[in-house]
This record gives C-alpha cells, structure tokens and sequence, in this order.
C-alpha cells in the first residue's frame, strides 16, 4: 500500500508539472483529489487495513495530498496569477500596458479652488458654515424681518418639522456669524452649497453653489469693492472682462448694485444664457446694511464694510463656455470629464 502511494504521488506531479493550460490542470485536481479521485479511494480504504498500517498509510497518504494540493495551487497562480488563461500559454511582456482610470476634480470645484487661491492671496480667510440655517441668520440678521417684502423674493425650502429653519438661499447666512466670532477687522469669503424653491432652466437650478464675500474695516467704500471684484473676475478669467454696475436692491446692503459681466459665451452678441442682452448678472453687491453691523455686535458709526455675492455655477459656465446651469448636476460623465 505505502509503494502504491509512493508511485501515485511521483505520477501526479508529473502528469501536473507538464499541464500547460487551467482546463487541463483542473481535470488532474479532479483525477487525484476529486470525491471519486485515486487518492481519495485509499483514504477510503484505510479501514480495511490492519491496525498497525493504519497509522502508517494514513500518515503517508496525507502528506501526499498536501504534497499534490501545493502543485495544484503553485501551478493555478502560474497560470491565472500571471495573466495567463485558457489557450495561452507565454506571457507576452511586450504588450502595452492598461491605463488606470482616475477620477477629476468637478467645474465647480475647480473654480471654487482657484476662487480660494485668489482671495486668500488678498488676505481673506476661508469660512464655511451650515446649509441648515435659522431664520435668524438666513433673514432676519440680515435686515429681512418675517413681513419684509425680499421674502416674497427668496423662494425657500422650509423644514417641516423644525419651524423657524430653512435650507439656506445664500451663504450671507455666515455674515454675522463670522462677525459674531472673529469681530472686525474682517475679510472673509463663504464658499457652500444653497437652496432655492423655483423653476429650472437653461441659466437657474434649484440647488446651485454660491460665494460670499465680506470686508469690513473703517472708511471702505465702493472704490474698495470695486477694486477687489476686478482683482477676483481676472484671477479667475485670466484677462479684464468689461463689467457694468446698476442700482439694485438688497436688504443687507446700503447702497447695492447688481454686477453684470460681458457675457462671455456670445461675447456680449445675445444668448438665451444672456436673455439675449450681453450681459450676464453675475454679482449682487454693495456696502454693509447698518442694522447688520449692529446684529454682528459692531458700531456702524465706527465701522463699515462691503459685501458681495454671486453664484458659482454661473461662473463656471463663463469660464468654460457651459450653456446650460442643469448640465453641473446631471450626473452626465460626458459632461464631467471634459473637464
């Protein structure tokens, strides 16, 4: 019985050191170590030994297992671990390589990080805040009491079970909370995600990215805002883009001005992006209400400051020529990686 395995074990290692393809080395695995396999009738027949053998052959028959097991497996990561598999039987080292597929930073995220770079170069810290927010800071800290008419202006989406907060319509939320925690002087940008309750269309959505930005100090004026705008537009467009400034009106700003940008998709010819105007309202700014520097805990006699805020996306789109806002959130990676 002891030459009987002897002789098994050097025939498999054999037959499995010349196999060349998995098909052919799985058949082996099944001939010598399969339910009905050869060595697994001798383990079978142990019982019909006599009692001094038993120990013997069972000890000898479990060491070839292990032995032809080993073959078995060295012999499979060969053929399957190395990329080979049925039919093959070299490995062709010449063959070019398989490029990995990385992932890429999103439009907006890009814009938001060269954004960051060109207002932290001017000294402005970086603050984000909640995206649920109080009433207190969406509105009434910024001079729109609850029977403010700019209410009517802000479609928004309420918590039904948490009266009093909303999904924030602007990062100006963050105004008197960083006056609140770092007092003035302050230069500050809140760059974060909002929300609006309106209709989508080639130029709104419903969700969009928005920035803040807040200097306060004594004796800024417009000159001030001015200055920085032009500074952050050709940061991010690379050139001077002609802009214009009309009177509009904001709460928390006194006087306020609507900022609008040659529309850069058209060059100022007219698209529906533009309303077919060339001008594309980019920027809502002006110097800072009085009634918000008192909230922030500042005396507006000794103090003052501007204000500015403008959405990402639309920025994004002038930057890169997008048509269409809804085309940021569409999931669409033939969108997304040609950026």
């Amino acid at each position: 019985m002891l030459e009987k395995i002897k002789k098994l074990k050097n025939q498999a290692l054999k037959e499995i050191k010349k196999s060349k393809v998995l098909k052919e080395l799985q058949a082996l695995e099944t001939k010598y170590l399969g339910r009905k396999g050869e060595l697994t009738g001798i383990l079978r027949n142990l019982k019909d030994l006599a009692k001094e053998q038993k120990p013997l052959v069972g000890k000898l028959a479990n060491e070839v297992k292990s032995e032809i097991e080993q073959a078995v497996s060295d012999l499979k990561f060969e053929l399957t671990g190395q990329g080979k598999t049925e039919g093959e039987h070299f490995l062709d080292i010449t063959l070019p390589g398989q490029k990995a597929e990385t992932g890429h930073l999103h439009p907006i995220t890009i814009v938001k990080q060269q954004l960051m770079d060109v207002f932290t170069k001017m000294g402005f810290m970086v603050i984000e805040g909640p995206e649920l927010e109080s009433e207190y800071y969406n509105f009434e800290a910024l001079n729109i009491p609850a029977t403010h008419p700019a209410r009517d202006t802000m479609d928004t989406f309420y918590i039904k079970d948490k009266p009093g907060w909303v999904m924030r319509t602007h990062t100006s939320n963050q105004q008197v909370r960083a006056l609140e925690k770092y007092g003035a002087p302050l230069r500050a940008v809140f760059p974060g995600r909002v929300f609006r309750y309106e209709a989508t269309d080639a130029a709104h959505e419903t969700t969009f990215y928005h920035l803040e930005g807040l200097m306060i100090d004594k004796n800024i004026s417009i000159a001030n805002l001015i200055a920085v705008l032009r500074a952050m537009l050709k940061g991010i467009f690379k050139r001077d883009v002609p802009v214009r400034l009309r009177p509009g009106y904001f709460p928390f700003v006194e006087p306020g001005f609507e900022v609008d940008v040659t529309c850069l998709l058209c060059q100022g010819r007219g698209c529906p992006v533009c309303k077919h105007s060339g001008w594309v309202e980019m920027i809502g700014a002006g110097l800072v209400h009085p009634k918000v520097l008192a909230a922030g805990g500042l005396d507006p006699k000794e103090w003052s400051g501007f204000a500015f805020g403008m959405g990402l996306n639309r920025l994004a789109m002038m930057k890169y020529g997008i048509t269409d806002i809804r085309l940021f959130l569409s999931g669409d990676l033939r969108f997304l990686k040609q950026f």
